[in-house]
């Protein structure tokens, strides 16, 4: 089966891609991953990658697209994928349909993951990390034992600056102007499984099951 999951930060794909591909036994394909693989194999892709990466610039869509390639065309990828965090644009989506074709294969569903702006902001701006031993906790998910004082060693807890209620208000933000155009382009291929995130991970990954026709109850 091969799928295509989107989702906002904070509405846990990573979380449900994990479950999926194990389930589905088909591998987990996240763009830091194609990227991390190119460039430890020294591709010539991945050598470009890195020279963009290593300047702090964003890699150009072609070098991106000629990564997402290779990474579709190995053995592993025969009996399905999930590709997790690509295409974020439209062209990229018309990139990734020309790929597809070449190797002969095509998009099974595309799942988007939606989960109220309200909520995923109260996910994101929830974690807190302890000064003296980094161990995260979650206020409303995994919430220390006193406030403020980590379980472990008793240092204090904060909230980091990419935390905060504007950065994740922000992330959004960008993330819905980027995705919204994408929804519409799936939808119109007859594609995009809507999915309610704002539920426990067990019923999200059952929801999920029955959009794909299986039974994971």
């Amino acid at each position: 089966m091969n799928l295509l999951i989107m989702g906002p930060p904070g509405a846990g794909k990573g979380t449900q891609a994990e479950t999926l591909t194990a389930k589905l036994d088909i591998p987990h394909i996240s763009t830091g991953d194609m990227f991390r693989k190119a460039i430890s194999e020294g591709t010539e892709l991945g050598k470009k990658a890195k020279e963009y990466m290593d300047a702090g610039q964003l890699v150009p869509d072609e070098v991106t697209i000629g990564i997402v390639k290779e990474r579709l065309s190995e053995e592993d990828c025969r009996k399905g994928f999930l590709l997790d965090g690509f295409p974020r644009t439209v062209p990229q989506a018309e990139a990734l349909e020309g790929i597809l074709r070449e190797l002969g294969m095509e998009l099974d569903a595309v799942l988007n993951v939606a989960v109220p702006d309200e909520k995923l902001v109260a996910r994101l701006t929830g974690r807190r990390i302890c000064r003296q031993c980094g161990a995260s906790y979650h206020v409303l998910y995994n919430a220390p034992k006193q406030e403020g004082i980590c379980d472990a060693c008793q240092g204090e807890l904060y909230q980091r600056s990419d935390d905060s209620e504007e950065t994740a208000t922000n992330r959004l933000s960008v993330y819905h102007q980027n995705t919204a155009p994408l929804i519409d382009f799936y939808a119109k291929r007859g594609l995009l499984k809507e999915i309610d995130g704002d539920r426990p991970i067990p019923e999200v990954l059952v929801a999920i099951g029955q959009a794909l026709g299986r039974d994971w109850a």
